[in-house]
């Protein structure tokens, strides 16, 4: 499927698709991160837990191993995000980040 010939060797790019998605995922995922803190604070921690959770479950019944494989990536990116999430707010009190003005504490 994803097999072309090169110098007349069969090559397999589905390993570069899948590490170029990952590296892009991360990116995203991180931006992610630091814009839903600045906006919804650390409680858009449960948000990602649910996104996770249900792209690692999807990424159990996937017929493809590349989409199988990239929506499981997604979600373990998202979990993992949880504790960026936490790990942002402390960012902000420290000042590495601005705060959000017009945020108020509850």
């Amino acid at each position: 499927m994803n097999e072309y010939i090169l110098f007349n060797t069969e090559i397999n790019i589905s390993g570069l698709l899948v590490g170029v998605y990952s590296f892009v995922n991360i990116i995203v995922a991180r931006k992610i991160c630091i814009i839903g803190e600045y906006y919804f604070s650390k409680k858009i921690w449960i948000e990602f837990l649910i996104f996770g959770l249900i792209c690692i479950l999807f990424s159990l019944f996937c017929d493809s191993i590349i989409v199988s494989t990239i929506v499981g990536i997604t979600g373990f990116t998202y979990l993992w995000g949880i504790h960026e999430v936490i790990e942002q707010e402390e960012r902000v009190n420290k000042g590495w980040y601005p705060k959000n003005p017009k945020r108020t504490k509850l």
